[in-house]
């Protein structure tokens, strides 16, 4: 199973999940990656006077077994015979078992549906994708409510503040995911400030130039008010496919899930966001 490249696909068997379920499936052919599906639970507990556990452990893993059963075989007739389809019923904690999961496969991605309409999704599904980009250290694909694939992922943004590029950008990450696809890079910085910044920092962007020259990336300095409407303005125009972004180095992670925000990148804009670390 290690031997080829492997994706892990979380689910909760929520509508969100399932999108990204399809996604992933799509992925997984473009990349000729195998598909690792993936259900963490947990027993429900009752605290009244004392601590209740209302079902099974046992009942609860063979149910969720049968559930991840039926769902491979379903995977497996959408995916095709190339496409090998492992599961993982795992008790615990989402985040945790899928970073001791992660340890183990070393995955090419983690891909996550982000938050959809209905408020249980929101707080569930859409917390956990929060946790696991700010825990997991290897790449996850946030995927918007709805989003299909289309005809694949041909042109890849890299959203970045040229700010000691050599420290926060894993340029080999960046390099072998694009080469994956055989993609074209278009690396976007967006000023708030109102003031042009290429030539504030020509030995940044000469570095970054560098440092990804092989991928032949086009650069954009964007002067916007708004870094994630201005993000979103350019995937939107450009047809990007995927945004790249490091969310260690930025707090734009927190700012796009923030429910209360309508500059929600992700969730307005419907472009898949590629989650990697420093």
């Amino acid at each position: 199973m290690l031997q080829m490249k492997t994706i892990i696909v979380p689910t909760d068997f929520s509508p969100i999940a399932t999108n990204a379920l399809h996604y992933a499936i799509h992925l997984a052919a473009q990349v000729k990656a195998n598909l690792v599906l993936t259900h963490v639970y947990q027993v429900p507990v009752s605290y009244t006077d004392a601590p209740i556990v209302l079902v099974s452990v046992e009942e609860l893993r063979k149910s969720a077994t049968a559930r991840m059963q039926k769902l491979k075989e379903e995977v497996e007739h959408l995916a095709g015979p190339e496409t090998k389809i492992y599961i993982e019923v795992i008790l615990g904690t989402v985040v945790d078992e899928l970073e001791n999961l992660c340890h183990k496969i070393k995955p090419f991605a983690v891909v996550m549906g982000t938050k959809g309409a209905s408020g249980v999704e929101r707080v569930l599904f859409g917390s956990n994708t929060l946790l696991a980009i700010r825990k997991l250290t290897w790449p996850v694909i946030c995927v918007p409510p709805g989003k299909t694939y289309g005809k694949g992922i041909k042109k890849i943004g890299f959203a970045c503040d040229f700010e000691k590029v050599v420290d926060s950008t894993p340029a080999p990450a960046i390099k072998s995911f694009v080469k994956s696809f055989g993609a074209h890079l278009d690396v976007l910085n967006i000023n708030p400030d109102g003031k042009a910044r290429a030539d504030e920092m020509p030995e940044q962007s000469l570095l970054l130039q560098t440092m990804l020259g092989e991928l032949k990336p086009a650069f954009h300095f964007i002067q916007h008010r708004d870094i994630e409407d201005g993000i979103n303005e350019f995937a939107i125009k450009n047809e990007l496919d995927l945004v790249i972004t490091i969310p260690k180095k930025h707090n734009l992670i927190e700012r796009i899930f923030k429910e209360t925000s309508s500059k929600q990148l992700i969730y307005h804009g419907n472009v898949p966001i590629l989650c990697m670390h420093e």
